[in-house]
């Protein structure tokens, strides 16, 4: 149930992939995930409701956006079939008898996760992954895989309806990297000690044989860290981490760093992947596959060669030297460090960002003055009103003309708009050659991306 939503599609082929029957049923069937189980022969039912359970299955496996409330939920319940959460499905067919690789924290997860399936691959590992974004080296968000490890993208956010502790629970962790922790989910978490709640209850049942990789960059990881029963490898831009960084330089498609293990050279490294925050997450992977006991020139040699990942500063196109970017960040931590790692990277060029606020988060007042400051990396910010919240009151909605005021007061050049199409009309304008144009959206934005290069090379 939910079964076009990126985890549980991917499930869904997971489970087809070994062997099983599966069927699947949603409200929104629409490309791509709809053309991905097409093409496993999982037959989808548009629309949820009691039919969809005839005949009856073995096993639900229930999606986290299923409420009690939807009619094929409760006649799930009256019907008494077995069910599940995504999690525990995940958890129980596919991490047991596994070395189970855990990649958490509010940013880099995908990134991370994605990066150390790749890097296993490299370093002559099969390894299994779920990971919430596409993976270049694989061209897809999941693998069975035949070596001992798997690497899942481990979320914070609620199991389903009927458990409302955090996903990373069931994912019986071996080594779990955190990378940051920050307050985030404002539709389910009331504060970031809730969220810290959650992160302590991962570290109590990390078995003692495990391993906790930590950015000790971050005061509350440190803290949280702590509470585990296992040892801590720590890492970050600190030199009293055990894993540390030295003589930073990121340049157009690369960043150059030396890594420090104990206070001695490790290796020089570079990755095609730039700003600070990626050589973090570089820096995290390095230290679990060296925790796992894999050739060091592998480890280099393999993040030298990374393919990066879709919609992570990815260039989709460069039209008349005007260069279009997507990427996936929303949270103010993340835009900042986006921005920051970009404007590095072109040095010289004026750099536009192009922002949608869409999350439950991003859409509510509660980042209002922190997305303030997150922007000055941009010579350049466009903003697109949010779209309403459900049953959620309009005084309390985030509001981008409010941001656009606020950074034209930081000598910003900022402009909000009602839709995409007037964001792009704006766009044609005053685009010119030379800038670099990323666009911010954790969503599609009506596929603005291909839209302005097919706009740009019109004109």
């Amino acid at each position: 149930m939910g079964v076009c939503g990126t985890g549980m599609g991917s499930l869904a082929g997971m489970l087809k992939d070994s062997g099983y029957v599966v069927t699947g049923s949603d409200e929104n069937v629409y490309p791509p995930m709809s053309d991905f189980l097409a093409s496993c022969n999982i037959e989808i039912k548009n629309g949820y409701s009691a039919e969809n359970l005839v005949p009856h299955p073995d096993l639900v496996v229930v999606g986290n956006t299923i409420r009690k409330t939807n009619p094929e939920a409760q006649a799930l319940a009256e019907l008494g079939i077995p069910y599940v959460s995504f999690p525990q499905a995940l958890g129980h067919y596919f991490l047991a008898n596994r070395t189970s690789l855990v990649v958490t924290g509010t940013h880099g997860k995908t990134t991370t996760s994605s990066l150390l399936a790749t890097m296993l691959h490299k370093t002559g590992q099969t390894p299994g992954f779920m990971i919430g974004g596409l993976v270049q080296a694989f061209g897809r968000n999941y693998n069975l895989g035949d070596s001992p490890y798997f690497v899942v993208e481990g979320d914070e956010y609620d199991t389903a309806f009927f458990d409302k502790g955090p996903k990373f629970l069931h994912y019986q962790s071996h080594i779990a990297i955190v990378t940051s922790i920050e307050f985030d989910h404002a539709d389910i978490f009331a504060d970031l000690e809730a969220i810290k709640d959650s992160f302590s209850r991962l570290m109590a049942i990390m078995p003692k044989d495990g391993c906790v990789v930590a950015c000790f960059d971050s005061p509350v990881v440190q803290e949280i860290a702590a509470k585990a029963q296992c040892p801590i490898l720590s890492y970050g831009m600190d030199k009293g981490a055990e894993w540390s960084i030295r003589n930073l330089a990121v340049k157009p498609g690369t960043t150059y760093f030396d890594v420090m293990h104990k206070g001695m050279l490790y290796g020089t490294c570079k990755s095609p992947m730039p700003g600070r925050h990626n050589a973090l997450n570089a820096l995290a992977v390095i230290a679990v596959l060296d925790r796992l006991g894999m050739d060091k020139e592998a480890i280099i040699a393999g993040l030298g060669s990374f393919e990066g990942i879709r919609r992570r500063q990815e260039v989709r196109g460069v039209v008349n030297n005007i260069t279009v970017i997507d990427d996936f960040a929303h949270h103010p931590t993340a835009v900042r460090e986006t921005l920051d790692a970009l404007k590095q990277a072109y040095d010289g060029h004026r750099l536009v960002a192009v922002f949608e606020p869409r999350t439950n988060s991003s859409r509510r007042q509660v980042f209002q003055k922190d997305y303030v400051s997150a922007f000055d990396g941009a010579d350049m910010v466009v903003l697109r009103e949010p779209l309403p919240l459900p049953e959620f009151p309009a005084a309390q909605m985030f509001s981008s003309r409010q941001l656009a005021l606020d950074l034209q007061d930081r000598s910003i050049d900022a402009f909000s708009f009602a839709d995409t199409d007037d964001i792009l009309s704006h766009l044609r304008t005053f685009l010119v050659p030379g800038d670099v144009v990323v666009i911010l959206s954790n969503g599609g934005f009506d596929n603005i991306h291909a839209r302005l290069l097919e706009m740009l090379g019109e004109r």
